[in-house]
C-alpha cells in the first residue's frame, strides 16, 4: 500500500513538473515573439520615402535555386529591393552577409553576381562570408564591417528578428520589406520563425558570440 502511495505521489509530481515546463517554454515563445515585434515595428517599412538615408545596406543570403533547380523567390525579391534601394540614393554601398561554410555553396557570391547582372557595380558590394545566421550578421555588420547604422533588406519577417537583434546592441538598424512569397507561406515557415526568434531572443539576453569574427574590413 505505501508504494503504491509512494508511485502515486511520484507520478503527480511528474505530471506537475511537466506542466510547470510546459507553461514555462509556452511563455518564453509569447514573449520572445512580442518582444521582437515590439522593438521592431518602428523601424521596418515597406516604402522607401519612409527610410533614412545611410551608407549601408545589408542583405541577407540566401540560395538562388531551390532543390527542385527552380528559382528561390526569396532570393530574387531581395536582389529587386536591394536594387531599388540602391537606385533611390538611400544607400551608396551593399554589404551581402551569407554563408559560405561547405565548398559548392556560396550566398553572398550567388547574390553579387545577381546585382551585378542587374547593374549594380562591383565597386558598391561587399561580401560577408560568414554571415551563418542573421544574428552572426548583425553583430558582424558591426564588429567586422564597421557598421552601427544601416538597412536591412529582406522579407518583413525576417527584417523584424533583424531589427530586433541589432538595436538590443545599440546599433541603429532599419528593414526595408522585400516583397514576401505567399507560395513558400504557411504553417511550416510561420513555425520556422516562430522558433527563430525564440533563438534570437535567447542569444541576444545571452550576449552570444558570433560563430566567426576574424580581421576588421574597411566599406570605404
Amino acid at each position: 500500500m505505501k508504494n503504491w502511495i509512494y508511485s502515486s505521489k511520484r507520478k503527480r509530481s511528474v505530471v506537475r513538473l511537466f506542466l510547470i515546463s510546459s507553461e514555462l517554454i509556452i511563455l518564453l515563445f509569447v514573449w520572445a515573439n512580442f518582444r521582437v515585434l515590439v522593438v521592431s515595428h518602428s523601424y521596418v517599412s515597406d516604402n522607401v520615402s519612409a527610410l533614412p538615408k545611410v551608407k549601408v545596406g545589408i542583405v541577407p543570403g540566401t540560395i538562388r535555386y531551390l532543390a527542385s533547380g527552380n528559382p528561390n523567390l526569396y532570393f530574387s525579391y531581395r536582389i529587386d529591393a536591394a536594387v531599388k534601394l540602391y537606385r533611390s540614393g538611400r544607400i551608396s554601398h551593399l554589404l551581402i552577409s551569407g554563408d559560405n561554410g561547405r565548398k559548392g555553396y556560396n550566398e553572398p557570391l550567388d547574390m553579387k553576381n545577381a546585382l551585378m547582372e542587374q547593374g549594380i557595380p562591383e565597386s558598391v558590394i561587399t561580401l560577408d562570408y560568414a554571415g551563418f545566421d542573421t544574428y552572426d550578421s548583425m553583430i558582424r555588420a558591426r564588429e567586422v564591417f564597421g557598421q552601427d547604422q544601416f538597412i536591412v533588406i529582406s522579407q518583413e519577417f525576417q527584417n523584424e528578428r533583424a531589427i530586433y537583434i541589432a538595436r538590443r546592441f545599440g546599433i541603429q538598424a532599419y528593414g526595408y520589406n522585400a516583397r514576401d512569397v505567399k507560395r513558400y507561406g504557411g504553417f511550416r515557415t510561420k513555425v520556422r520563425e516562430t522558433l527563430a526568434r525564440v533563438k534570437a531572443f535567447v542569444e541576444v539576453q545571452l550576449g552570444v558570440k558570433p560563430t566567426y569574427l576574424g580581421a576588421k574590413v574597411i566599406i570605404h
